[in-house]
């Protein structure tokens, strides 16, 4: 097989170190990828939002299977694209993708299909979505409708928060059209955890639990980033659990869009509170979690190939989907100021030294080769992740293999996986 991989982050080195070791993989290309996909396959300089030239390259290619890694390309439609080209694709079609591009319409279906979730309103009107928030009262949880790398959401102590909030996202167009409406819903309380399964329209079947750390800062402080590190399982959800989470949320789910002659095909992410009342869907992404796919796939047992072909191919319930049975935690290496201005060009150099340490593999997301050297060129930087009997193990693990990174102006949290641990 020829893989085409879209993106540029450590998910999609990850996907490409995993895809490598499938014997079904002949060539795996990047698009555009990073120093660390370098070194699994061929990066290919066109950008994740540029679907013509993605798709002209996969047709010159024979590229046999197209994976896109973030989720603009496919809220953009790249499995559209490639259908017309007939070229199968491993992720929803635009429709099916507005689970992720639009809140407002995850909820609309969420309604539908009976899903449990925070009680909300959607609004495009400022003064209207003001009147809301004072009526309603704080805590209030205000999100931007449209994409916004993970940074459009507000959870507001107070109505003097919220309706900042919504100055900055309606009136201030802090995150352009993707403001144009706001989701305005109750705030829940309870333990967040992610929820990541494969599905082929009909069947879904779950990777292991796993929870992001979405804080900038320690003892999840400061504001909200992309993700600064994650581990798997995650304990507040653990695996007697997940054929409840699949009956009361992603099956209802991939029925409703069934129904609406739009199967959903690719990666079903939910983001669960679980509360005190059992769990409830926060938001839908439908890709890969980043940090979540490093530890993910270091756990993941079975072909990711061969399984992706199959959720292709309308064929997963007979499909093997197996994970080891440790526990995995990878912590982000990111830029000094992330998630605000930082630095670039820092030679980062240790990834051989840091491998050494057992069980570790460092994943690379904003870094570039730059005539052998390795230079930080993003926000989140590397995604140290090791692999442990236990978590204690594997945290320890992957700390000593962060220790072992020589990178200047470097930021990570000391305190990765601290809520499995409590």
């Amino acid at each position: 097989m020829r893989i085409l991989i879209v993106g540029n982050g450590g998910r999609e080195h990850a996907l490409a170190w995993k895809l490598r070791q499938s014997p079904k993989v002949k060539d795996i290309f990047i698009a555009p990828g990073n120093g660390g996909t370098a070194l699994e396959g061929t990066n290919v300089p066109i950008a994740v939002d540029d679907l013509p030239a993605l798709v002209a390259f996969a047709k010159e290619q024979g590229i046999d299977l197209v994976v896109p890694g973030p989720e603009l390309p496919l809220v953009l439609g790249i499995k559209d694209a490639l259908d017309l080209a007939g070229i199968p694709c491993f992720g929803p079609n635009a429709f099916a993708a507005q689970l992720e591009g639009s809140k407002a319409f995850a909820k609309y279906i969420m309604e539908e299909a009976g899903v449990p979730t925070a009680a909300f309103g959607v609004f495009n009107e400022f003064e209207d979505a003001r009147e809301y928030v004072l009526n309603v009262g704080a805590p209030i949880v205000v999100k931007a409708d449209g994409l916004a790398a993970g940074k459009g959401v507000v959870v507001a102590q107070t109505t003097d928060e919220a309706i900042t909030a919504l100055e900055e996202i309606m009136l201030k167009q802090a995150f352009g059209s993707s403001g144009a409406h706001v989701v305005i819903e109750e705030c829940l309380v309870g333990e967040e955890v992610s929820f990541i399964a494969f599905c082929d329209g009909k069947t879904v079947k779950p990777l292991p639990s796993s929870q992001d750390h979405k804080a900038a800062g320690e003892g999840d402080t400061g504001p909200n980033t992309g993700g600064m590190g994650a581990y798997s399982p995650a304990p507040a959800l653990p695996a007697d659990r997940y054929d409840e989470i699949i009956d009361l949320v992603m099956k209802p789910v991939c029925e409703t869009l069934g129904r609406k002659d739009k199967p959903f095909i690719g990666i079903l992410y939910a983001g669960l509170m679980m509360t005190a009342k059992g769990p409830y869907v926060l938001e839908f992404n439908v890709r890969f979690g980043d940090p979540e796919c490093q530890p993910l796939l270091m756990r993941l047992h079975s072909d990711l190939a061969e399984v992706m072909m199959a959720c292709v191919q309308g064929r997963l319930a007979e499909t093997p989907l197996e994970a080891k049975p440790e526990t995995t935690l990878g912590v982000v290496v990111a830029a000094e100021g992330y998630p605000g201005s930082y630095p670039r060009g820092m030679e980062i150099s240790g990834f051989e030294e840091a491998e050494t340490v057992p069980g570790v593999k460092v994943f690379q997301a904003g870094t570039v080769l730059d005539n052998g050297v390795t230079r930080a060129n993003g926000g989140r930087v590397l995604c140290v992740t090791a692999l442990g009997a236990t978590l204690a193990e594997a945290q320890k693990r992957a700390y000593e293999g962060v220790a072992k990174i020589r990178m200047d102006k470097a930021y990570y949290r000391r305190d990765i996986g601290f809520k499995g641990l409590r």
